[in-house]
């Protein structure tokens, strides 16, 4: 564990006499003291697999600690902070915002390295939500918009017709521009009956789909259920911790409850269907990736309830990594063009917030 880093010195300095260069540390737990600071004071970056307000939240959570001791720790990291002038909180360490490059590393799941790896790549965290009326649409806006997305969100569900051969040619679509498929079907069933959905049925969303996503609402079971059917193949999936939509009940201890789950099927979760991941009130892993819908330039209220953000808002403020456009580009004049200018708009924001 650190506290002041003193001892971590101890260890670096020698392995620099002898031509060595440190330029990262990695320790089971960090007290919150100062050390990363203290560290961060001789370029020396630090990862820590627990923090201990993380590590208090989670025994708190289980019962196993009460929020009295609980307050009384995290008084005593603010009272004893060991380095000068040093801004770690009582409740949170101050980290310095990952890369998508350093980030996909520590993704566990594959297909959620592959999308930072492509993020990165490609320069672009925009994904363009393709809810219209065809497949023949889709499929035009796809090829229109694929140049400049990482990923293409589907609803094949609203379509009267679908085949194996509009499946085909978006997958090729998706290999020609570089994209991912996320099928937005929003499972919400017991495990069984999910394994159906997403296997067979009319649309086989398994065998061209890379990403999925569920509400948790039924239980972890439903995780098992995806699992048994997308691992195998590959796949992703996203867990709804937040909507974008007014008067929403996916929220608080849901919320959290949805990050939890996400923390112990990291094999399959590779992130969450996210509004403001910053204020959730608890750390996940930097290798979920968050993916934030109602997204346009201008922030506003739409007709039926979607309520948008903008994209500086989205990935500065709100601390997203991916921002999820609808209408303002399938409806745009020219979709291209309207998409070009929100990947602008979305990697101009996560640039600034890397700082």
């Amino acid at each position: 564990l650190v506290t002041r880093g003193m001892s971590v010195m101890e260890t670096v300095e020698p392995l620099e006499q002898v031509g060595l260069k440190v330029t990262d540390v990695v320790v089971l737990i960090d007290r919150e003291q100062g050390g990363e600071a203290r560290l961060a004071d001789d370029n020396l970056k630090l990862h820590s697999a627990f923090t201990l307000s993380y590590i208090l939240d989670t025994l708190v959570k289980h019962t196993l600690v009460g929020a009295d001791v609980q307050a009384k720790v995290k008084q005593f990291i603010a009272d004893n902070q060991t380095h000068t002038g040093s801004k770690v909180s009582a409740s949170k360490a101050e980290k310095k915002r990952l890369t998508y490059e350093e980030r996909a590393p520590l993704a566990k799941n594959s297909l959620g390295r592959q999308l930072f790896e492509l993020m990165a790549r490609k320069k672009t965290n925009l994904c363009v939500a393709a809810d219209i009326g065809s497949p023949e649409e889709m499929l035009k806006l796809a090829d229109a918009v694929g140049p400049h997305v990482c990923v293409l969100k589907t609803h094949v569900d609203v379509f009267d017709s679908w085949t194996g051969d509009h499946a085909k040619e978006l997958e090729q679509l998706a290999q020609k521009h570089d994209f991912l498929i996320f099928e937005d079907r929003k499972f919400a069933d017991i495990g069984n009956t999910v394994v159906m959905q997403y296997g067979g049925g009319i649309y086989k969303i398994a065998d061209w789909s890379h990403i999925i996503n569920a509400h948790l609402v039924p239980g972890p079971g439903i995780i098992d259920g995806l699992k048994k059917v997308g691992m195998g193949k590959g796949r992703g999936l996203l867990l709804l911790a937040e909507m974008s939509s007014k008067g929403t009940l996916a929220n608080g201890d849901y919320t959290k409850k949805v990050a939890a789950a996400a923390e112990e099927n990291q094999d399959f979760v590779m992130g969450f269907i996210s509004v403001s991941p910053n204020q959730w009130g608890v750390e996940t892993s930097p290798g979920l990736i968050h993916m934030t819908p109602g997204v346009q330039l201008a922030a506003g209220g739409g007709d039926l309830g979607q309520q948008y953000n903008t994209p500086a808002g989205v990935i500065g403020e709100r601390g997203s990594d991916v921002i999820i456009v609808g209408r303002g580009v399938y409806k745009a004049v020219d979709p291209a063009k309207a998409a070009k200018e929100y990947r602008e708009a979305g990697w101009q924001a996560y640039e600034a917030a890397l700082g």
